[in-house]
């Protein structure tokens, strides 16, 4: 698998808030983690339900891929975000596989300055 490719393409459909084509990137019975949810979701239902939450509260966000690395079974990716009206994020997903299918991923986002 090409992974800064996967990358690229799933970073895009982030950016185009496309919660059935983001889908199609996890596998059924995904765990999914940011710093929204401590406990994290598990499983697409879920999953589905919070990307329906969380797009329609936030404004546009544009992700960028910056670098990616294999790690046994999936990747690391870290990534920008310009979020519209102002704003930039630094992440960083730890990404793990089934095939080709999103088992595991935790994101890590910090605030970069305005400078």
């Amino acid at each position: 698998m090409d992974i800064a490719r996967y990358n690229a393409d799933w970073l895009a459909t982030w950016t185009a808030k496309d919660v059935a084509g983001l889908l199609n990137f996890y596998a059924e019975e995904c765990a999914y983690f940011d710093p929204q949810t401590a406990s994290g979701i598990k499983g697409h239902a879920a999953l589905r339900s919070y990307l329906i939450q969380l797009f329609a509260a936030t404004p546009q966000m544009t992700y960028t891929p910056d670098e990616t690395w294999p790690i046994p079974g999936g990747f690391c990716g870290r990534w920008y975000c310009d979020v519209a009206g102002g704003g930039r994020l630094r992440g960083f997903d730890m990404v793990l596989l089934e095939g080709d299918r999103i088992a595991h991923n935790e994101v890590y986002v910090h605030q970069l300055s305005q400078d």
